[in-house]
């Protein structure tokens, strides 16, 4: 499980994020929503190390991340799809995947048969260069290289952002069939409130980089949620 637990985030003297705290759990989707310039983003940057908090603490499995470099973070399971994707263009499809390896012991440096699976086109295009793809298909390939870390928790920045609908409705099966494995607990940060309805079992709203709105799938009153994405 991952556990977030009242950070504080500061870039120089500007507060990006207040207090918040946060848990996902193993075979669950935890949803992220807001408006653009919040926080989610700088709050999945905190998860992933990318930059440091300056108060509270982040453990995944009961192991203390909010030290650890991004690298340690990586090999303790941590898998972040970032917002715009960023695969390597002039690699193939075939290199930009085998960057996943990275993290990975040398026995484990293979490509897993579930990224082909649910994602069928990067195995037809596996020699084609990264930057020749779709943005579509970029974005498959970016989820594709994260499976390849065999990660305990998924970190997806917007992945549905400027994707074509049948690859967003790809997006969100895939998503569906990782939270059925119960193998990794995954965050999604999204934009589009039916997507995140339809895929998340827990759900929080991001105002100010505080935490404004949070509920279970089961007890979630829509009024409320919507007045919170209005703030």
């Amino acid at each position: 499980m991952l556990d977030v637990s009242n950070i504080d985030l500061h870039y120089g003297a500007a507060q990006a994020l207040r207090g918040i705290s946060l848990k996902a759990e193993p075979g669950k989707v935890t949803c992220v929503l807001g408006r653009n310039g919040v926080g989610k983003t700088s709050l999945l940057r905190a998860i992933v190390g990318q930059h440091p908090v300056s108060k509270g603490t982040i453990t995944l499995g009961g192991t203390d991340l909010t030290r650890m470099p991004t690298v340690q973070r990586a090999r303790s399971g941590v898998a972040f799809v970032p917002q715009g994707r960023e695969i390597f263009p002039l690699l193939t499809v075939e290199e930009n995947l085998e960057t996943g390896f990275a993290p990975l012991k040398r026995d484990q440096r293979t490509v897993p048969d579930d990224v082909f699976s649910l994602f069928p086109v990067l195995l037809t295009m596996l020699k084609r260069r990264g930057g020749d793809l779709s943005g579509g298909q970029q974005q498959q390939l970016a989820i594709g290289r994260a499976l390849v870390m065999r990660p305990k928790l998924l970190l997806l920045d917007e992945p549905t952002e400027g994707i074509q609908p049948s690859i967003i409705k790809d997006i969100g099966r895939a998503i569906s069939y990782l939270r059925s494995l119960k193998e990794m607990a995954i965050v999604l940060v999204e934009q589009y409130l039916d997507f995140a309805q339809e895929l998340g079992d827990h759900l929080v709203v991001m105002d100010r980089g505080s935490i404004v709105y949070s509920c279970d799938k089961e007890n979630m009153d829509e009024a409320a949620l919507k007045r919170a994405l209005a703030i």
